[in-house]
């Protein structure tokens, strides 16, 4: 039996879709990473309960940590997007966190930016603030070793392709670290890593090039982030609104799985894979429901395009990225700038945990 409610939540569904796709189904995946992150804080002393841990967050995030820090009695300071909604503005105020919502922007980059500056200001007041660097520090990683070992033993692991929204790097880097381990933790398995981009995000060189409706949140991102492990991914896919909005409709009306936009693209980037390599099991992760999506795209299913209408453009570098959807070989490359793009960041290194 689980002692809180966020036990619960963190623990992901596999739904086997059709021959050789799989769905691992979250209700909000950030929950498995910072459980275990706030928890090996605890057991290695570098917080204690009652201690104020701080992050910023789009959303899904802050939701996790609030969540966190009521399960082990911490305090949550949360610096939000502005595209903190109503219904999560309220959950946090009961779970007794502090938000502090950036003023309305609709720049994404400027949003990042004002975020990260609110950060240092309050850690300059607060030195006793623990700051959770969750796109930066990889014990994000930790939770997902039990996730892994889910999937291996639904799956067998080897021939396995995993598919994700790259975001912070924890949840798709992470399930391929573990799953590559092997049972043993000595014979490696045959795991694939295909990361999952929205168009004008720095994390693999595609900032170059806007997406006409909107960056999809949670899959990229528009400044660097310091915890993405370039050399775990094999495959990239490039996706834009539209399609990911095609893809999470068909997700619903076909198998009547109900998730959010970058679960939409997932989907999307596994059935490719899945009709390119038919001897292997293509797994994609669903990291949130669709409740979020509502307005934005469930209620425009009628503007769906078919996915048989849609088809990656296969390219050989980043300065061949064209909308709606690119496709591109990465192979395990350790950094973007080894596959011809400038230097996102030359201290991103200096980001890094050892943990």
């Amino acid at each position: 039996m689980d002692q809180h409610i966020a036990e619960a939540i963190g623990r992901p569904d596999l739904i086997r879709l059709d021959d050789r796709l799989v769905c691992l189904r979250f209700e909000t995946m950030k929950v498995v990473s910072a459980l275990a992150a706030v928890r090996h804080l605890l057991d290695t002393g570098a917080v204690r309960r009652g201690d104020t841990l701080l992050d910023s967050s789009s959303g899904i995030y802050a939701y996790a940590l609030a969540l966190a820090c009521h399960r082990h009695g911490m305090r949550c300071h949360i610096v939000g997007s502005t595209t903190v909604d109503h219904t999560l503005r309220t959950q946090l105020a009961v779970l007794g966190a502090t938000l502090e919502q950036m003023e309305p922007c609709s720049d994404l980059k400027l949003d990042q930016k004002r975020r990260v500056e609110r950060i240092h200001e309050i850690l300059a007041a607060h030195p006793e603030y623990h700051w959770m660097r969750q796109y930066h520090d990889d014990i994000h990683y930790l939770g997902y070793r039990a996730i892994a070992d889910r999937v291996r033993e639904a799956t067998g692991a080897d021939g396995l392709t995993v598919v994700g929204g790259v975001g912070s790097g924890a949840s798709t880097g992470a399930l391929a670290r573990y799953l590559r381990e092997g049972p043993d933790g000595r014979a490696p398995s045959d795991v694939e890593l295909v990361g999952v981009q929205p168009y004008g995000s720095v994390t693999f060189g595609a900032e170059h090039v806007s997406d006409p409706e909107i960056i999809i949140a949670g899959i990229g991102s528009s400044i660097p982030f310091g915890n993405v492990a370039h050399e775990l991914y094999d495959t990239l896919h490039w996706i834009s609104f539209a399609a990911a909005l095609a893809g999470s409709v068909d997700l619903l009306r076909r198998h009547a799985v109900f998730a959010g936009l970058s679960t939409g693209a997932a989907y999307l980037a596994a059935r490719h894979e899945r009709e390119r390599a038919p001897e292997r099991t293509a797994l994609f992760i669903a990291a949130d429901t669709g409740h979020r999506y509502v307005d934005t795209v469930f209620a425009r299913h009628t503007e769906a395009a078919p996915l048989a209408a849609l088809t990656p453009q296969d390219i050989q570098n980043q300065g061949e990225l064209t909308l709606p959807w690119s496709r591109m070989h990465w192979n395990r490359t350790p950094t973007a700038t080894a596959v011809g793009r400038a230097s996102i960041d030359s201290g991103s290194a200096s980001w890094r945990s050892t943990s």
